[in-house]
């Protein structure tokens, strides 16, 4: 009998071991899978049926380029400026609405920056509400007789980006604000420094790695935006990859745009850990005090007033009233069955795309927490790249692997069994929903690593001990636990799918419509209040991952109690 009982242990520890390796292999394969766009992006790029690299040097890549510059240096120092101001108000100060500010500040996050560029230029154009009521108050008959600034420029398109992307500087720099100690704070008032000069000589070198990443994340939505640049008539590497490949007909140039897309991305990731290389901070003590909360007086009380209420106003406040008042006007000309189906269709392919990416996510995670494996985790990293990949690049890269993999069965089957199979990846919604799973894997993934790494090891050699296998384990041990960062990851996944514009406009099947794509027709074509309806539908959807980040980065100090 006690031989029995010592074989056991050993027993399952081999069993357990053989199904460590099936979830090593999965979790490399599908890192491969995944990692198939960047492949095919790098290969065409160099293997073009016709190179127009020469002509693209040589006439539109530098304005290509330096737009896309503009537009991003301009979007960063505008997120950096309206982000870490509010930031710093809502986290160490007190004032009137503060608490309200804490998380309204993150409602523009809601709002597609296409959507909000399509309601201002239907404002400020010069049929729009704005200039006509200033022609009739002064009197003005003629556009010549006053100036009025064009919205749709790059001043315009900068603007508009900045009011939506904000939030992404926001969030990171409060909570890196709310993790800060108040002891080093303190230090710096005991020798002289005003709440101001602690500011900018402590807190905000402190959360300067916090600053960075929003600031990049900003960038890079920026350098993946393609209906508001379209709209504006902004030439960006974006609007090449769509110029080139549909208007000149050749993959092959659009590939090789896509590249340089990919070195802007290169360039913004390396940026973002360059910053971070050698700079760690630790606290000494586990003992957390409540933040000092500066009471502000006098204009200083009113100016943070109207520094958090502004980006609000501008930044949700107009655009969805705007949206709200013209939804209501033409409810019953929108409230159609055609509505519905893009509604319906939207609501598939985000709920497909969230689906599939935590489910993959839990894969890869739980496998680099079985094996340990530095290469996993590195093919794991590789795997997250898609988030920071614009969706125009994204899409190529799953159109290529897909159309050739259409073509070689297409042709394999018509030579023997003269039979054509059409396409079965390529034009169909399978090809929307991995270029979904490939782009938004990291937000997905997250969650499941944040949730994995509060888990005890010692719950897994419990569960082990008791005979539970790997899937076992994680099934009746890890998943009751890391339930609700799944929850908040899948949610995440499926708005930032509803709003996802360029990917969904190259890869969608032809008479196939999405709310995004829908609203981006008529807008584009001056159609607003058409479409308006379908614009409220996508921000509503954004609403509730706004609550959970607000509410996840209020509860992130140490040592806080949720109120």
């Amino acid at each position: 009998m006690s031989e029995t009982i010592e074989l056991q242990p050993a027993q399952r520890q081999v069993s357990f071991s053989r199904n460590s390796l099936r979830w090593v292999v999965g979790a490399f394969a599908i890192a491969g899978f995944v990692l198939l766009p960047v492949a095919a992006i790098i290969w065409l790029a160099f293997n073009p049926e016709e190179n127009i690299w020469p002509h693209l040097i040589s006439t539109m890549l530098p304005r290509y380029v330096s737009n896309t510059l503009v537009l991003m240096l301009g979007v960063g120092l505008g997120t950096i400026t309206g982000g870490v101001m509010c930031a710093w108000f809502v986290t160490m100060c007190n004032f009137p609405g503060k608490r309200i500010f804490e998380w309204a500040l993150l409602l523009p996050l809601a709002m597609p920056a296409y959507v909000v560029a399509y309601v201002y230029t239907d404002l400020l154009e010069y049929a729009g509400p704005v200039q006509t009521s200033l022609r009739y108050l002064f009197d003005w008959k003629l556009k010549s007789e006053y100036w009025f600034p064009d919205i749709r420029t790059h001043g315009g398109a900068i603007a508009m980006l900045s009011l939506v992307l904000y939030p992404y500087v926001y969030m990171l720099t409060r909570a890196a604000f709310l993790q800060q100690s108040v002891c080093v704070l303190e230090a710096g008032r005991v020798l002289g420094r005003s709440p101001w000069a602690c500011f900018w000589s402590v807190a905000l070198p402190l959360a300067r790695p916090a600053l960075v990443v929003g600031t990049a994340l900003a960038m890079m939505e920026t350098l993946n935006d393609f209906g508001t640049i379209d709209f504006f008539a902004v030439h960006t590497l974006t609007a090449g990859i769509f110029d080139v490949w549909l208007n000149m007909s050749n993959i092959g140039g659009a590939a090789q745009i896509a590249l340089v897309m990919l070195l802007f991305v290169i360039g913004l990731l390396w940026i973002e850990r360059a910053s971070r290389k050698g700079q760690k901070y630790h606290s000494t003590t586990t003992r957390y005090k409540a933040l000092p909360g500066y009471q502000l007086k006098g204009w200083h009380k009113y100016f943070a007033i109207v520094a958090c209420s502004s980006p609000i106003l501008f930044g949700f406040l107009i655009p969805a009233g705007t949206l709200a008042f013209y939804a209501a006007r033409r409810f019953e000309e929108s409230w159609t069955s055609e509505f519905f189906g893009y509604a319906l269709n939207s609501l598939f392919l985000s709920s497909a795309a969230a689906i599939l990416v935590i489910v993959v996510g839990v894969f890869m995670a739980y496998a680099v927490r079985l094996s340990g494996q530095k290469g996993l985790k590195t093919a794991t990293r590789l795997a997250s790249v898609g988030y920071a990949m614009p969706g125009a690049v994204l899409a190529i890269g799953v159109l290529i692997p897909f159309a050739g993999f259409d073509n070689f069965l297409d042709g394999q089957m018509r030579s023997l069994f003269d039979v054509s199979t059409g396409l079965l990846l390529s034009g169909t919604v399978i090809a929307i929903i991995f270029a979904y799973t490939v782009r938004f894997l990291t937000v997905g993934m997250g969650g499941v690593e944040t949730g994995l790494a509060k888990v005890t090891p010692n719950m897994d050699d419990a569960s082990r001990m008791l005979g539970e296998g790997p899937l076992g384990t994680l099934r009746r041990v890890h998943f009751p636990l890391i339930r609700g960062g799944l929850l908040g990851g899948a949610i995440l996944v499926f708005v930032d799918s509803m709003k996802e514009l360029p990917a969904t406009l190259i890869l969608r099947p032809f008479n196939y419509d999405t709310l995004a794509t829908y609203v981006y027709q008529f807008a584009s074509d001056e159609l607003l209040e058409e479409c308006a309806l379908g614009a409220l539908t996508i921000v509503i959807a954004g609403i509730l991952p706004v609550i959970l980040l607000s509410r996840s980065i209020r509860a992130s100090r140490p040592g806080h109690e949720q109120s």
